[in-house]
């Protein structure tokens, strides 16, 4: 038997041929430098290094080679193919890092500009300030008390001393629900909190009535149809209007800074007698402008004072109206108009602003708690 002819040597295939090998990774070579992103290198190596590029093709065709022809022809594709894996390689850490420095240069961030941040809730300055005034009164006793703005007529004017042919009742002044007719109102003011809690509570009675009111006024800068008022009402045995003043002098120093006092000024209204207006010490000038030509001050006109809202002792009829013995108990009642104290803390000039909710008011104020 004869042994294997190692000596025979076919014709090799032209893929084969040194040549044709350094022809292909010539052509590898120029396409991987070429790859001007990692996209473009990706199409680069499909095309020179996978199973069916050339240089692969070529690869199985050694097989059909003999055992003496095979060596060389191998590690000549397998030079060719580490080649073309090794530009391949250094390319793509190439391109990474071209990549990563154009998006650290078009994606930076600059963390000293002024960013879009998404608005922060914020509550009515409204809100918060008559919550404000209730603690000052929360903080000497009293409590807080509620009722309807619905509110029956009786309740409204009747039991408070208003007269039926005074000229707050009338359809100019009060919205009625329904008709005139009707007896039921929209509460023209919060005192009608007064009169219930005096009907419901035991005595003595010290609450604080903070809530929104109606009346028919137009809406301009210093007037609008739907308000809010605060009051207060201290019925006890003894209640003189020393107490009242003393009362009110607290919350101006707590509102307008330490200091600042009110002045008494005789007036007349249905539910209380006597009755006075009360005014609030400037807290610009504190009354140093009063007669000095040098020195005006725009807040109060140079007086000194401004007017800032209405009290008086609790009329003995308004008393007897709730069942109280007028000869026993006595009391003081006292009110002021929100938005007014809110125009003096504040420097609001013009009542649309509160109304008319643009956030860009409220934002001022924050959300205070």
């Amino acid at each position: 038997m004869s042994a294997p002819n190692k000596s025979f040597d076919p014709k090799s295939p032209a893929s084969l041929n040194a040549d044709a090998v350094t022809a292909m990774v010539d052509s590898a070579l120029a396409a991987i430098a070429l790859a001007a992103t990692l996209d473009e290198l990706k199409e680069a190596r499909l095309a020179h290094a996978s199973g069916r590029s050339p240089l692969s093709l070529a690869n199985r065709e050694i097989g059909s080679l003999p055992p003496a022809a095979k060596a060389e022809a191998g590690q000549r594709v397998g030079a060719a193919r580490g080649t073309i894996k090794q530009a391949l390689d250094d390319r793509a850490v190439e391109l990474e890092s071209e990549r990563d420095s154009r998006v650290l240069l078009e994606e930076t961030v600059d963390v000293t500009m002024p960013t879009q941040r998404r608005r922060m809730g914020s509550r009515h300055p409204l809100t918060t300030l008559m919550e404000r005034m209730s603690d000052v009164f929360i903080a000497m006793g009293y409590e807080i008390a509620e009722g309807p703005e619905i509110e029956a007529e009786w309740l409204n004017f009747d039991s408070l001393n208003i007269a039926p042919d005074h000229p707050a009742r009338t359809m100019q002044d009060t919205f009625y629900v329904g008709s005139a007719d009707s007896g039921v109102v929209l509460r023209t003011q919060t005192s009608p909190i007064q009169m219930r809690a005096m009907m419901t509570r035991e005595l003595p009675i010290y609450v604080v009535a903070p809530g929104r009111v109606f009346r028919t006024d137009e809406l301009d800068a210093t007037h609008t149809p739907v308000f809010h008022q605060i009051e207060g009402l201290a019925v006890d045995k003894g209640i003189t209007m020393g107490h009242l003043k003393g009362t009110l002098d607290h919350l101006a120093s707590a509102m307008f800074g330490t200091g600042i006092v009110t002045r008494l000024r005789p007036s007349y209204f249905p539910f209380t007698e006597p009755s006075a207006e009360i005014d609030l010490q400037c807290f610009v000038c504190r009354g140093e402008s009063i007669g000095d030509p040098e020195r005006p001050c725009r807040t109060c006109g140079s007086e000194g004072w401004i007017e800032w809202g209405g009290c008086g002792m609790v009329n003995p009829r308004v008393l007897r109206s709730a069942g109280i013995d007028p000869d026993i108990y006595s009391g003081f009642a006292f009110g002021m108009g929100v938005e007014r104290t809110l125009m003096f803390r504040h420097g609001v000039t013009d009542m649309h602003d509160m109304v008319e909710g643009d956030v860009r008011f409220t934002e001022a104020f924050g959300l205070e708690v």
